[in-house]
């Protein structure tokens, strides 16, 4: 019934199970879609960061053109250094962005198009797996990994409505990559392998100069290319098919000034130019053995694997070899997490805890185990030609790979959630095909009293982690507002406080005018304020954040000093927290809400101080030293009045009690009619307002160029 033809067009017979696939394909597109549009509910912005930088990027393409790009140093960066932008930014993110703009983009502004362009990226992403996916197991399988990733929490949670950055474009285009790879090694037809494996090239730089990130695809992809020797009998193919590959990789990213610099010439091209160089090698001593060739091919791997980790040893003392950033050290090497501050200090490259990865992967960790242990059972029985021997290898390695690159950072869940997704999706597939195979007379009974149940528990299944737990479904977690209404709080609340702050920058400041503030705010100062930061997201000069941060914390005095050499005029800072009441005695408030009072403790620690000095024992509440003689305490416009007791607001104290909640009232210390070394020029309507309830404070000082410091 399912193969019923329903129209021949030329030689091709359009059947009824090709319906069932466009339709199965459409739904995946559209659940994620839907999805990620959840945070539209609290307004239409970019998200996060990054994005606004990637949207002036793009901007800039589209009203200058390619060529004056690749020539941009950006002077709103980095103030007075300034910003080669071509030489370490996501080139391919941003010429995209521009040309689907330029065809499809239809007079829309480019605004609201970068903050679609995410969203429908990641939702082909579900359309583009189930081609890779059967590729390897399956259109059954293909169908399984599209539905499973459309849901996703960790792709959904990097891919909603209005996350402009790296992951979305460069795990599409990494998912093309290896598509054509592995289609391509697959292919009977020597023209469509080679244009395959050169499209599989070209994507391939593209992914990574899209997501620096979708390095850790060329690990998977290097160790495969160690084990096709042993796996693969047609040596004649791959022997040249896979050099092929390689080698397009080297050249496309000679055209990419970020690639070739961090990838050709690190340990990441290493990872692919080494492997493809033991497999022809490997190939040529087995082709030259008289016997025995399997083994002398393993002896051979035996000594690589001996080598390559000698030299790793050795180059970490010499460096005769470029190492990567501290970030992709950090992910092959776990035990690194706590040696760089500012690497911690992200909230996306915290640990991932178990209920993290339960939570992320849930039923599908189980399928997947289940699909591990049935596909090579299934490899055991004569004439199974379920899955071949190499797609079987590469879907473990994947699996292993993702799994492990994933634990150290939560960001690189989407690597484990792409390996979780193709092995739960065969094993979905071994199981449909166990209880759907052709019944013997023997097992008749039996296989038409469970078909049933099996498909209703598999629905029911795949259910479950869509509503339960409460809170934690796919829907309600990427249901939150943009970063920018909410500066990242804790709260999920939506105000226009940082744009209105960044408006009130725009038109009320110099246009040469220098903001000074911690880093995370830089590209919003950029795009949105259109004035100099000293600081921002890309993080290229690290001792400058430093710099920042004992400028913080620093008295008055030389904080002064500092921004003036800084060649600062206006500093910022964001405060998070809530309003408890409003009475004749004045207003409260709690202040641990994610803005700077919630970030300071990593700003003593950049600044290599010892937190001890600033912050009592529970590592969060200022010290009597932090709020009367730091510019960063005195800068927050509150003073501490004491600490209750939040189980019983009878029990007060003057000095701090652990477990008791700092409580504070409104104080500006630097008012603008003042003549200290700052002066409160804005401060946001959160703050103003009389409303209890969270409160986002965004505040701009203006450095007093008159100001004398004390001797």
């Amino acid at each position: 019934m399912i193969n019923q033809k329903l129209v021949t067009i030329g030689t091709f017979d359009f059947k009824l199970n090709h319906l069932l696939v466009i339709g199965i394909l459409i739904l995946s597109f559209s659940v994620s879609f839907l999805l990620r549009f959840q945070p539209a509910d609290y307004g239409f912005e970019l998200n996060e960061f990054d994005p606004f930088f990637n949207y002036r990027a793009t901007q800039y393409i589209v009203n200058n053109g390619i060529d004056d790009y690749f020539e941009w140093n950006d002077s709103l960066s980095w103030y007075p250094i300034g910003r080669d932008v071509s030489s370490n930014s996501q080139v391919i993110l941003h010429l995209t962005a521009a040309s689907t703009y330029w065809i499809f983009g239809g007079g829309m502004d480019l605004y609201d198009f970068t903050i679609l362009f995410p969203a429908i990226v990641a939702s082909l992403s579900a359309i583009v797996i189930f081609a890779l996916v059967r590729v390897i197991g399956g259109t059954t399988a293909g169908l399984f990994s599209s539905l499973l990733f459309s849901i996703s929490i960790p792709l959904l949670i990097r891919s909603p409505l209005g996350w402009f950055k790296s992951e979305p474009l460069g795990l599409l285009f990494s998912l093309i990559a290896i598509y054509f790879l592995l289609s391509g090694i697959n292919s009977n037809n020597k023209k469509i392998a080679i244009a395959k494996l050169i499209g599989a090239g070209i994507f391939t730089t593209f992914s990574i100069s899209a997501w620096g990130g979708n390095q850790f695809f060329i690990i998977p992809i290097g160790i495969f290319f160690l084990t096709l020797p042993f796996l693969r009998a047609d040596h004649k193919f791959i022997i040249w098919a896979i050099p092929l590959y390689t080698i397009t990789t080297i050249l496309v990213s000679l055209g990419f000034e970020r690639v070739s610099s961090n990838f050709l010439f690190g340990l990441g091209g290493l990872s692919l130019i080494v492997p493809t160089l033991f497999l022809v090698s490997c190939i040529f001593i087995q082709n030259k053995s008289p016997s025995n060739k399997t083994r002398n091919g393993l002896l051979f791997l035996l000594a690589l694997l001996i080598i390559a980790p000698t030299i790793l040893v050795i180059n970490a003392d010499s460096q005769f070899l470029p190492l990567p950033s501290h970030r992709y050290l950090n992910a092959l090497n776990p035990f690194l997490t706590t040696s760089d501050p500012l690497v911690d200090s992200v909230a996306e490259h915290a640990t991932t805890t178990i209920e993290q990865s339960f939570l992320f992967h849930s039923i599908l960790m189980i399928f997947s185990g289940i699909g591990i242990w049935l596909i090579l059972k299934n490899t055991q029985i004569k004439n199974s030609n379920f899955i071949k021997n190499d797609m079987l290898s590469f879907s473990l390695i994947l699996g292993i790979v993702g799994v492990y690159v994933s634990s150290t950072f939560v960001r690189l869940e989407v690597f484990a959630s792409i390996s979780v997704i193709v092995l739960a999706s065969l094993g979905l597939t071994v199981l449909t095909k166990e209880f759907f195979k052709k019944e013997s007379k023997s097992r008749k009974p039996l296989s038409k009293l469970i078909q049933l149940p099996y498909v209703a528990g598999i629905i029911i299944l795949l259910v479950i982690p869509m509503i339960y737990p409460t809170g934690s479904e796919p829907s309600t977690i990427i249901h939150v507002p943009a970063t920018i209404l909410n500066g990242g709080a804790a709260y999920t609340v939506a105000t226009n406080d940082w744009i209105e702050t960044l408006d009130w920058i725009k038109n009320n400041t110099p246009q040469d005018a220098v903001v000074a503030s911690w880093w995370d705010y830089g590209y919003w100062i950029q795009t949105m304020a259109e004035r100099a930061s000293l600081a921002d997201n890309s993080t290229v000069h690290t001792n400058r954040i430093e710099n920042i941060a004992k400028m913080l914390l620093s008295d008055p005095n030389s904080a002064w000093n500092s921004l003036n050499e800084m060649q600062a005029d206006y500093v910022l800072i964001f405060v998070a927290g809530e309003k408890l009441n409003v009475n004749a005695e004045g207003s409260f408030y709690t202040l641990s809400g994610g803005g700077d009072e919630s970030k300071k403790q990593w700003f003593m620690r950049i600044a290599g101080y010892d937190t001890a000095k600033y912050l009592h024992n529970d590592g969060i509440s200022g010290t009597d030293y932090f709020w009367n003689e730091t510019l960063l305490g005195q800068m927050f416009p509150f003073t501490l009045l004491g600490y209750i007791n939040p189980n019983n607001l009878s029990q007060q104290s003057e000095t701090y009690i652990p477990g008791m909640l700092a409580i504070y009232e409104k104080d500006v210390k630097f008012p603008s009619d003042g003549d200290g070394p700052l002066k409160l020029v804005y401060a946001s309507s959160g703050f103003t307002e009389e409303k209890i309830g969270p409160m986002i404070g965004v505040f701009v000082y203006e450095v007093n160029k008159d100001y004398k410091p004390e001797s």
